[in-house]
């Protein structure tokens, strides 16, 4: 088992058991040994990334902290996903670690051992492709055709199957990265209508439709993952009470920013001042804000907010 970091990083433990008869007790003591302020526990099988737990983990889980598993199989169900994972908390500037295997990202030589996995990882799906070609070739000499026999024929049960196997997969797709678009909607909603919640993640990088980003929420509030008030309408509001509110929200979304930084994101977004024009100033921004502080939104104070 490797040590304990003598460094001072914060360690957040995650066991994980696949069944419910099944008890974290072992795993447990491991990770108090290795100086887990804090333990996440999950039950999961290995084959899905379904994992509400873990996903609140990646979420909450602050720069410098250390998510720390037993073992690597506890975490991820194949190297694609342990990748996947841990690219999430390097972009939380966060670490991880595995007490027994070669894994920590806070160190030279468990990067190294990063490096390695991911060359694996490359070379497992370069195989699996050409088995997969070579496997539909043979299949065609024998006059075999490819694809499922149940879905050329249109049986119900087929069309069933596949349509839950899909189902599955946009479920843990949307739990794998709802941490980059949840948030934003969390703190919006309903008090905006969706076309607002859109354009705030499009400037961020995240082209969302209004149709699409409904059904994502709606999807996650059927699985108890999300509050069903996201869903409720918006209220209605004149145009100035719009912009206002617009304005609170993009503020509330990223307390960081300055006040030419979100005057920059309403150019951006092609917002008007409200006397038409598309040019933003501080003064302007800070102007909005006040009155949505009056108006009793949670709008952050900062040193920002001083033109």
């Amino acid at each position: 088992m490797i040590a304990p970091s003598p460094s001072r990083k914060r360690l957040i433990g995650y066991a994980r058991v696949s069944t419910e008869d099944q008890v974290h007790d072992a795993q447990l003591d491991e990770l108090r040994a290795a100086g887990c302020a804090e333990i996440h526990q999950e039950h999961g099988s290995g084959a899905s990334r379904a994992r509400p737990v873990l996903a609140r983990v990646m979420r909450e889980i602050r720069p410098g902290e250390v998510l720390v598993v037993v073992r690597l199989d506890r975490l991820a169900r194949s190297v694609s996903h342990l990748l996947e994972v841990i690219e999430t908390l390097e972009a939380k500037r966060a670490h991880f670690r595995s007490l027994r295997d070669p894994i920590d990202t806070s160190t030279p030589q468990g990067m190294f051992s990063l490096q390695v996995l991911g060359a694996v990882a490359q070379l497992e799906r370069s195989l699996i492709s050409e088995r997969t070609k070579a496997g539909i070739k043979a299949a065609k000499a024998r006059g075999k055709k490819p694809g499922n026999p149940g879905m050329r024929e249109r049986r119900p049960e087929a069309i069933r199957k596949i349509a839950l196997s899909r189902e599955k997969v946009y479920l843990d797709e949307l739990i794998a990265g709802a941490d980059r678009w949840l948030p934003t909607v969390r703190r919006m909603r309903p008090q905006h209508p969706w076309e607002d919640v859109v354009r705030v993640l499009a400037d961020s990088g995240q082209p969302w439709t209004v149709a699409r980003l409904r059904r994502a929420v709606g999807k996650l509030v059927s699985q108890h993952m999300a509050d069903p008030a996201l869903l409720l309408p918006a209220p209605r509001k004149n145009p100035e009470d719009r912009l206002m509110t617009l304005i609170a929200g993009i503020a509330m979304t990223d307390p960081s920013l300055s006040l030419r930084d979100i005057g920059a994101r309403l150019e951006r977004m092609r917002e008007r001042t409200p006397r038409g024009g598309l040019t933003w100033s501080a003064s302007s921004v800070k102007k909005q804000l006040d009155w949505a502080r009056k108006a009793g939104l949670a709008v952050p104070m900062s040193p920002q907010d001083v033109v």
